[in-house]
């Protein structure tokens, strides 16, 4: 006999609320009457609150329809199954026995239960039951978010019949930090903005739509810096300037991702890596030039712009193109020109904007 109970958990907080609203809705759609669908909050700071929750939830699916004769619970963002402070206490562990002992008296008829959890402690015996005992969906994504979020874009472009050039979704990534709740919000927006127009969502697009994620404004002109266009570059500062005044963060943004750029095309150029012509870097990759340079990182473990090999690989496959566009020459002498705009500052503490555009013309004319 099939479980009236539907357990969803995973790597991903906002991958696994997903899939358990989804299944809620589908579940949920033919029903009229309030009280036929309930969804009680998960989330409990002591054990305490863990009973209260599952006394709510006993209660609701307890307690059947005034009218209609189906029900539906959702007991979501459970946050009691994880290796913490409230999920090791025994009262917890208690409580979760009466929870499998309810599960398994419920009559199936007319009842369904979603119950969505992250974190989980996977030696939890709750855990462990589910798995024989439930319908049981375990989402990865959390140990590699970037291909989540590569997913998670591509299935929405595709729902809404639109398309994504690569470089967009490599940009897109590289702005929301690989977080897949963030990747949902921007992938709809840019939907809304194409509307029905039928236009592929391009690299530019997200360039001008999308900001970076807990990242300061600085980090546009960073970006139309390294499309090595004057033009788009020397507006990119006017905008930054009109806004702000200080160009020391602007100057450290360029030189953190310069550096990453000078020990990338050092990896193409080497001859031991497979990356001169690639368009993409993947984590295999990666690692096997970290086994082969990383011994000239000892000390630099923590993520770092001097330490490519800290990097996620989906961020640097952005960077890997311009990385072969570039000689090394010349990325040693932006490094250098950056440097040089540093001292400027201080000997012209007052026209850091007019610095900043005599860098870019120098660099990029």
């Amino acid at each position: 006999m099939q479980s009236i109970c539907q357990f969803i958990c995973g790597d991903d907080d906002y991958l696994v609320a997903e899939k358990g609203r989804e299944l809620f809705a589908a579940a949920s759609q033919d029903l009229d009457d309030d009280l036929a669908m309930e969804v009680i909050d998960g989330r409990a700071a002591n054990v305490a609150e863990v009973e209260r929750i599952l006394a709510q939830f006993s209660s609701a699916v307890m307690t059947r329809p005034m009218f209609g004769d189906r029900k539906v619970v959702w007991l979501k963002e459970i946050n009691f199954l994880a290796n913490n402070q409230t999920g090791n206490a025994q009262g917890t562990l208690d409580l979760l026995e009466n929870l499998k002992a309810l599960l398994e008296s419920l009559d199936p008829e007319g009842l369904e239960i979603i119950l969505t959890a992250y974190p989980v402690y996977k030696v939890r015996n709750f855990y462990k039951w589910a798995q024989k005992k439930t319908q049981f969906v375990n989402i990865a994504g959390g140990k590699d978010p970037t291909q989540a979020c590569v997913k998670l874009v591509q299935a929405a472009c595709q729902s809404a019949q639109v398309t994504i050039t690569r470089e967009a979704v490599q940009l897109l990534l590289g702005r929301v930090q690989a977080n897949t709740r963030m990747a949902a919000e921007e992938i709809r927006k840019l939907i809304d903005y194409i509307g029905p127009k039928g236009e592929s969502i391009q690299e530019q697009m997200v360039s001008e739509l999308v900001p970076n994620f807990g990242e300061a404004d600085f980090f546009e002109a960073t970006d139309a810096f390294y499309t090595l266009n004057l033009e788009r570059t020397l507006i990119a500062l006017d905008r930054h300037f009109f806004t702000n005044s200080e160009a020391r963060p602007l100057l450290g943004s360029l030189q953190s991702r310069n550096r990453l750029l000078i020990q990338l095309r050092a990896l193409v150029d080497s001859g031991q890596t497979r990356l001169k012509g690639a368009r993409a870097l993947s984590k295999n990759e990666l690692l096997n030039a970290a086994n082969i340079f990383g011994e000239h990182y000892h000390g630099v473990d923590e993520k770092s712009n001097l330490n490519i090999f800290t990097q996620n690989p989906f961020y640097l496959s952005r960077l890997l193109t311009l990385a072969q566009k570039v000689p090394l020459k010349q990325l040693i002498d932006f490094q250098l020109a950056f440097s040089d705009a540093f001292e400027a500052l201080f000997e012209r503490p007052n026209e850091q904007a007019a610095i900043c555009r005599e860098l870019a013309i120098d660099c990029l004319s």
